[in-house]
């Protein structure tokens, strides 16, 4: 993503002008904008001219649109979306995100009119300029910080499979993203074939992977920093020596030299992409990656579960009891969606700013989940947030503090009022 120009106050107030460049640059456009924002873009709308003779006459004009927008619509044909991750369409070697703000025109222009309904669909290397409805909070701000890092992209390539399938995946800092599937009938060992028809079977599996290894894991990119091969039982290795042999005979030196410098075989439960969670809390990943949001996530995540069946006063989750906790400045790392910040109610999304920023102040770590992480969407299960407590908290007592706080509360209100009457 490239910063084109931005304008933000002491108060918020202001604007961002964003140029995307890929799907992860879509997604930062998708949790920035909200309802009610203006936003500015290039758009397509076709124009009618009527003669003097009463023909009609239509063509279509680009032009600059700004919009008030009233429906925002990410879709991405390999990234995750929703509740899992998706095959890509139509196996295309590029699958590519797609943006679209829907709303009326709020600015003069000579094709359309104001309150006209339009669509913007986000193209990648357009200018979009953002305007917050209610200003520029820290959330939205370090999000465009974090989208303007130079040198961004995928840095893991994964491949999860078993036998006779495969999934490719590249997962960059904020998705993960299907590139490719492969499913290859392989028939059982029987006394009448023998193991000629098994083989055979495999042969054409690991050459199909193969082939779909070289189109879909950019293994020369220097970004690059890991590739996984990640499967049941022995796939994996079988997996790794077949690619390694299939380069030598080519004389494929690149491949050669990132397979043995950046390729880790790690075990997994099932050959699902769900099972890169696995992948990324695994001891050779975090090692390598420790510094990458993607794996601080799984590790985060992995040791709330485990403090959950500890010590389940230290591990609390749900919008109440994470707020009950900030109060009482008992957290020590937060876990948070994105998804709670895209709320179509803007005092909702006060509310998780208002949360973060205070545990900030306290010292606390806070860890933004992407729900288009499988890590992400597990903690979306959770309500979307979660904490790591610095001490022991027993959930019944601090709401008994709770209540009979409220109820002192009301009872001073009420001796006020008797008081002034």
């Amino acid at each position: 993503m490239k910063l084109v120009n931005k304008f933000i106050d002491k108060h918020g107030a202001g604007h961002v002008t964003l140029r995307p460049e890929d799907d992860e640059d879509m997604w930062h456009l998708y949790n920035l904008i909200q309802e009610g924002d203006s936003v500015r873009a290039p758009a397509v709308r076709r124009v009618q001219n009527v003669s003097s003779t009463g023909s009609t006459e239509s063509h279509r004009v680009r032009l600059n649109l700004t919009i008030q927008a009233a429906k925002i619509e990410f879709s991405s044909s390999g990234a995750q979306a929703g509740s899992g991750l998706t095959q890509d369409s139509n196996d295309q070697d590029n699958p590519s995100a797609a943006l679209h703000i829907s709303g009326p025109v709020i600015s003069e222009n000579p094709h359309v009119k104001l309150g006209a309904f339009h669509t913007l669909d986000i193209e990648a290397n357009r200018d979009v300029r953002i305007e917050k409805q209610d200003g520029w909070d820290s959330i939205a701000i370090a999000r465009v910080e974090e989208a303007i890092i130079p040198g961004r992209g995928a840095e893991v390539g994964a491949i999860v499979c078993g036998e006779g399938v495969a999934a490719f995946c590249l997962l960059s800092q904020h998705m993960t993203m299907v590139t490719h599937r492969i499913s290859v009938s392989i028939p059982r060992k029987s006394a009448s074939s023998g193991a000629s028809q098994h083989e055979k079977g495999l042969q054409k599996f690991y050459a199909t992977l193969y082939d779909s290894f070289l189109r879909h894991i950019p293994y020369a990119n220097v970004n690059l920093r890991a590739i996984v091969i990640a499967s049941p039982g022995w796939v994996r290795d079988a997996v790794y020596d077949y690619i390694i042999s299939e380069a030598s005979k080519k004389g494929d030196k690149a491949l050669i030299k990132a397979m043995k410098e950046k390729s880790l075989k790690v075990h997994i439960t099932s050959p699902h992409v769900h099972s890169l969670v696995e992948v990324l809390k695994s001891p050779e990943i975090t090692s390598q990656l420790k510094e990458t949001k993607f794996a601080r996530e799984g590790i985060v995540l992995d040791k709330f579960f485990k403090m959950l069946g500890s010590d389940e006063m230290r591990a609390w989750y749900g919008p109440e009891h994470v707020c009950l906790a900030a109060d009482r400045g008992a957290i020590g790392t937060l876990l948070i969606s994105d998804d709670l910040f895209r709320s179509s109610d803007p005092q909702t999304r006060k509310k998780y700013v208002a949360v973060v920023e205070a545990v900030q102040q306290k010292g606390a770590e806070v860890v933004i989940f992407s729900s288009m992480h499988e890590s992400g969407q597990q903690l979306n299960q959770l309500t979307g947030i979660a904490a790591l407590l610095t001490f022991p908290l027993d959930i019944e007592v601090v709401e008994a503090e709770e209540r009979e706080a409220e109820e002192e509360r009301k009872r001073l209100e009420e001796e006020s009022r008797d008081n002034e009457s």
